[in-house]
């Protein structure tokens, strides 16, 4: 079903729904999905209070949720005010398209498509940025999205592999090789309580207390996870090892400060000649009534069982 509602002062946003997930996505604004939940259960993402129902601000705001993003991170184009309004295309039943104003002074424009599937509370999301000027241009796809405060992040490592020794033993260089791309921002600190580096998983908390932190990864295992309130949140993505990424080629980076999580993805850095696009694509899925997770043993045993991994 999909229809338009209010939602924490905007009057017009579009609901996605079935009889196991909601979407709620700003009209007014945006577009931002600024609510994914069960049916009257934990919305898992952040809403800042005091930007809801806000429209027409002349400066860029959070706001919370999933936004589209363009990067390399700069001090304009990244920051481009989003806060006009929307026009929407309804495509099936369960699936729509949001188109928000050409941005002209960069001659871009986004379109955010998102498939709730029928059953199940699987979104299929997809960003596409469409160069419309007269130039090429260089950029990126990039979907930040703002989770709700105190809970605990989930990243899985690459499988370890022994040293092979002897180069008798190597099937191919690539035994000796790294395996996974690490990128430090130079606000993080290795003795930052909130992080755990563990054998199969990264751990990062969110603590209200604690300023900003960041890594990147180019990262091979395509998933993540953020656990809240006994709901898992999963987002799925694919990082392909040809192509180049920002920020040193960071397929998925991560931030959190004293009022969120931001988990996100980011797609393949490339030249656009006018008319053509990029587009970055994951998958979202909720898994309620999970148990909270303290160490890795946890986590094996809890995320295997839900996602056969």
């Amino acid at each position: 079903m999909i229809e338009k509602v209010e939602y924490r002062g905007w009057k017009n946003n579009l609901r996605i729904a079935n009889a196991s997930a909601e979407l709620i996505v700003t009209l007014d604004v945006g577009p931002r999905v600024i609510a994914y939940r069960k049916p009257g259960g934990f919305n898992v993402m952040k809403n800042y209070d005091e930007m809801m129902g806000g429209t027409n601000e002349k400066e860029w705001q959070i706001r919370g949720g999933l936004r589209f993003w363009i990067a390399p991170e700069d001090l304009s184009r990244t920051y481009c005010p989003d806060n006009r309004s929307v026009v929407h295309t309804q495509l099936s039943d369960f699936s729509a398209r949001f188109a928000p104003p050409t941005e002209t002074e960069y001659g871009i424009q986004k379109v955010m498509e998102l498939r709730l599937e029928e059953t199940g509370s699987r979104v299929h999301v997809r960003l596409i940025v469409t160069n419309v000027g007269q130039t090429a241009t260089t950029l990126a796809p990039w979907a930040p999205t703002v989770m709700a405060p105190g809970g605990m992040e989930i990243i899985p490592l690459p499988p370890k592999a022994n040293h092979p020794g002897h180069p008798s033993r190597a099937k191919h260089p690539g035994d000796y090789g790294p395996n996974l791309k690490f990128i430090l921002w130079p606000y993080f600190d290795f003795t930052d309580d909130r992080w755990t580096f563990g054998s199969r998983y990264i751990f990062l908390r969110q603590n209200a207390k604690k300023g900003p932190t960041k890594i990147g990864l180019g990262h091979p295992v395509p998933w993540v996870a953020y656990w809240n309130a006994g709901t898992l949140f999963v987002k799925r993505f694919r990082h392909h090892d040809w192509a180049e990424y920002p920020d040193t080629g960071t397929s998925y980076q991560t931030f959190t400060n004293e009022d969120m999580l931001e988990m996100e993805t980011v797609g393949v850095l490339c030249t656009l000649l006018p008319g053509q696009s990029a587009q970055l694509e994951e998958t979202w899925e909720l898994f309620g009534d999970v148990p909270e997770m303290n160490t890795e043993a946890d986590a094996v045993r809890v995320i295997g069982g839900l996602l056969a991994v």
